[in-house]
């Protein structure tokens, strides 16, 4: 078992994981700190989080006789922080999450997986497993702490020692009783606060605590409703998701551009305007989006969250235009933020 403990975090190399990590499935600890995640209300509407109840923290409830999870991670930084500083500063671009801009990540590692876990099974023979990758019930942060991949940080994303935390995670249950990886036990953030200030909402209410419900990514892609004005103005350019947390983590100065060419942006998303972006009828959202974690939002949210950017962007004809040729729309949901938006210019 030691020797094929070895073996795969090597096949993980091969397979594109720049590290793999293997625990046993008590999470009792994290098991309780989710609950009073849950107490304080702090997932806001993500109902899911609680629906499943301790399947999440017990992994035998998820997928019977596991007995170790396999963790994974996978780097996805598209571009430099001077680039992504650089679209944040323009706000009359349309500022998306990193993690978005290229293809879906959950079928890319999934498959991943599948490949390692058959890999596994020509060295054993047949075995039990099932792969993830924030696709059930897991929680996949503290399992990768718990595997050795890195430590849950001040924002609560994992970070991993000298190399950060753009990266994606996926697990394997199995019921094969390898040996385990020593656990990351400590945080390395130190007496740093940088993700706590930036954060544009106060999501990050403490140390290690997120209220979800003030998170720009919370906001802009979880929320059905109207993004709540408190937070209109915060949001900025941000249309999908934020990044501020990680971008400006001291531990991130060090991070390592993708070498996966699926992270890679697709259709300009990277670089398009807000006012283009806000032109795109439902087919053109909808082929765009094609294999991407963004097409989920649905076009009348990614309307929504247009209207709130351009609501930020500087007052300019074009931009007035844009808001009042869609002041008539349809759907109440995108009226209501064109309207909040058009007063910003007009008052």
């Amino acid at each position: 078992m030691q020797r094929l403990a070895s073996e795969i975090k090597k096949w993980g190399r091969e397979l594109g994981f720049q590290a793999t990590g293997i625990c046993d499935i008590d999470l009792g600890t994290a098991e309780e700190n989710f609950k009073r995640w849950l107490a304080r209300g702090f997932h806001g509407e993500m109902d899911y989080l609680a629906r499943h109840g301790v399947k999440r923290s017990r992994p035998q409830q998820l997928v019977p006789d596991t007995v170790r999870i396999i963790a994974a991670r996978m780097e996805y930084l598209p571009e430099s922080q001077t680039a992504m500083e650089q679209a944040l500063a323009e706000p009359r671009r349309a500022y998306i999450s990193r993690y978005a801009l290229g293809r879906d990540y959950h079928k890319l590692i999934r498959k991943r997986l599948q490949k390692l876990a058959r890999r596994i099974e020509q060295a054993t023979g047949p075995h039990g497993y099932r792969v993830f990758c924030d696709s059930a019930p897991v929680l996949e942060k503290p399992i990768a702490q718990k595997a050795g991949l890195g430590w849950q940080g001040k924002h609560t994303n994992l970070i991993a020692f000298k190399q950060g935390s753009w990266f994606f995670l996926g697990e394997i249950y199995t019921d094969l009783p390898l040996p385990v990886d020593p656990p990351v036990t400590q945080s390395h953030c130190g007496s740093c606060r940088a993700c706590i200030d930036v954060c544009p909402t106060g999501a990050i209410v403490g140390p290690y605590r997120l209220d979800a419900r003030r998170c720009i990514s919370y906001l802009t892609i979880e929320l059905k409703g109207p993004i709540p004005e408190e937070f209109r103005a915060a949001i900025g350019n941000r249309v999908y998701g934020c990044d501020d947390c990680q971008l400006f983590c001291p531990w991130n100065r060090r991070a390592r551009n993708t070498v996966e060419p699926d992270f890679l942006p697709r259709h300009g998303l990277d670089s398009a305007g807000l006012i283009e972006l806000f032109a795109w009828d439902e087919e053109e959202f909808s082929a765009k989006t094609q294999g991407s974690t963004i097409r989920r939002l649905g076009y009348e949210r990614w309307l929504r969250n247009l209207s709130v950017a351009l609501g930020n962007a500087p007052s300019t004809p074009k931009v007035i235009a844009a808001l009042k040729a869609r002041r008539d729309h349809p759907s109440p949901l995108v009226r209501e933020h064109v309207h909040w938006a058009l007063k910003r210019h007009l008052a």
